[in-house]
């Protein structure tokens, strides 16, 4: 009978240490469905959506309930994207957020610039080097093309310059509105 309480204490404590191992190791943060929307989301942090980036939109659509068509950077994509995870009728953009345009790199006139710093305290993912009353400068593989380092630059040296297409960012360019088959002179029957 002693033998068997031993057994089964033994036993006890080993399955709780097992346990105790896979909660440290197999932890995860937050929620795995949040994740699955952050990653759908394209990582911009501008902020267009009413939430200061991509993460807290994430949240705020599965706990809240926000709309799925509040960020014009992922535009219809990423919309209908979210509509198939979250099992949701798929929405147009809402136009009060913006509209969806090609991604854009920020790019500073050098020669312009006057070194205020204020185009780095707005870059949300810190794309912009440079130091106080010298020349500042964009790193174009950061550059999230969000524009909020736009409007508190006092001189206007920063443009926003369509990124060039790449095989991986082409996409093929929407048909004009009412263009079909019967529209096209070399297939009309002559």
């Amino acid at each position: 009978m002693v033998a068997a309480i031993v057994a089964i204490a033994t036993l006890s404590a080993g399955f709780g240490l097992l346990l105790g191992f896979a909660a440290v190791r197999f932890r995860t943060e937050g929620d795995p469905v949040v994740e699955r929307i952050d990653a759908l989301l394209p990582q911009t942090q501008c902020a267009q959506c009413g939430f200061p980036g991509c993460r807290p939109y994430a949240e705020a659509i599965l706990a809240e309930g926000a709309d799925i068509n509040r960020c014009p950077p992922g535009g219809d994509a990423t919309i209908k994207a979210l509509a198939d995870l979250l099992d949701r009728e798929p929405k147009p953009l809402d136009p009060e957020r913006g509209v969806e345009k090609p991604r854009a790199i920020a790019v500073i006139d050098e020669d312009v610039c006057i070194g205020c710093t204020l185009c780095i305290q707005a870059c949300p993912v810190d794309a912009i080097l440079g130091a106080g009353k010298l020349m500042h400068t964009v790193i174009t593989e950061e550059c999230t093309g969000c524009e909020l380092c736009l409007p508190p630059c006092p001189v206007d040296c920063i443009d926003m310059i369509e990124e060039p297409a790449t095989l991986l960012t082409w996409r093929w360019p929407r048909p004009a509105a009412g263009a079909g088959p019967s529209d096209n002179p070399s297939r009309q029957a002559g």
